[in-house]
């Protein structure tokens, strides 16, 4: 066998070990099906038994590397399928509908969540021997990107995972490898992406700290001008490049972080609707009613029944 073909077969055995090794730590490493938390701060990891339903949610600033199974997001019209494969970047925190498509009892989905952060982008970028190129404004889009996963990001993450089972040195270590991990997204190809959050005087960077405004006063009533002064844009050009991105505007997106957090307030802590509408902004208990159907197909006193119901079917 030619010395390239031998290598590109070895390369393609390393990395079905790596997933094969990933998926075992991940499946041994969660109670059940969810999202689980980690010792490791920054890493979460995702369990899936069977396909779900379309599920809105808000994408935080994050890395998603599926080990098995598919998993597809939907922003706007447009469609983003991950797995074994591909990674998925999300550049900035957006809402889009998820929906695991692959997944059983005996091949469940497992999924891996690493925070991006930005203050290690933008202290790695200058030390990069090649900086990836600047991403022209007119060309950042969507703030979802797929790639290839290859084998050095693999082995980074697979170095992070394994400090699960040593939380003694996952203080120590797990920063390294987290750095690894953004350096290794950041000279490939999706670096210019990476890189284009933390540039100051970027469309990507200014339209974060709108988001992020609109995410820490979700609550409140927000002026559209306001919004526009966080990002330093004028409000028709917010506007403009908020929807390109997000496939929404400033205050719909506002209005979805409500009714995701009121969903949480109800199903995870038990919070009734009305108290729950009340604390994320709204004053008519039937607008929130109405709002919350149009997003999550059921009223939310029913979702909080079914929930209820299948808790007491597993107990």
């Amino acid at each position: 066998m030619p010395d390239h073909a031998h290598n590109v077969v070895a390369a393609r055995q390393g990395t079905e070990a790596q997933r094969a090794e990933l998926a075992d730590r991940i499946a041994r490493n969660v109670p059940g099906e969810g999202v689980h938390e980690c010792a490791v701060p920054g890493l979460a990891l995702i369990h899936a038994d069977a396909p779900s339903q379309p599920i809105p949610c808000v994408y935080h600033p994050s890395l998603c590397v599926v080990v098995q199974g598919r998993k597809q997001a939907m922003l706007g019209d447009d469609l983003y399928v991950y797995d074994p494969l591909h990674y998925l970047l999300v550049s900035m925190s957006v809402p889009v509908t998820g929906r695991v498509i692959e997944a059983t009892a005996e091949r469940p989905y497992l999924c891996l969540r690493i925070e991006i952060d930005p203050a290690t982008v933008a202290e790695l970028a200058p030390q990069l021997a090649t900086p990836p190129a600047a991403t022209p404004a007119r060309d950042e889009g969507r703030p979802l990107h797929l790639a290839r996963t290859e084998e050095p990001l693999l082995d980074a993450i697979l170095r992070l995972v394994r400090l699960l089972d040593t939380p003694a040195e996952a203080g120590v270590l797990a920063p390294l490898a987290l750095r690894e991990i953004h350096y290794r997204v950041l000279v490939g190809e999706l670096g210019p992406r990476l890189l284009a959050l933390c540039q100051v005087d970027g469309a990507s960077h200014r339209l974060a700290r709108a988001i992020d405004l609109l995410k820490t006063h979700y609550a409140e009533p927000l002026r559209i001008d306001r919004v526009a002064a966080a990002a330093h844009m004028s409000p028709s050009t917010l506007h403009q490049r908020f929807k390109a991105a997000t496939a929404m505007t400033p205050l719909q997106f506002q209005k979805q972080l409500r009714l995701q957090e009121a969903r949480r307030l109800m199903l995870m802590e038990g919070v009734e609707a009305a108290a729950a509408a009340h604390r994320v902004g709204y004053e008519s208990p039937s607008q929130f009613s109405r709002e919350y159907r149009r997003l999550f197909g059921a009223p939310p006193r029913r979702e909080v029944q079914a929930a209820l119901l299948g808790r007491s079917a597993a107990g």
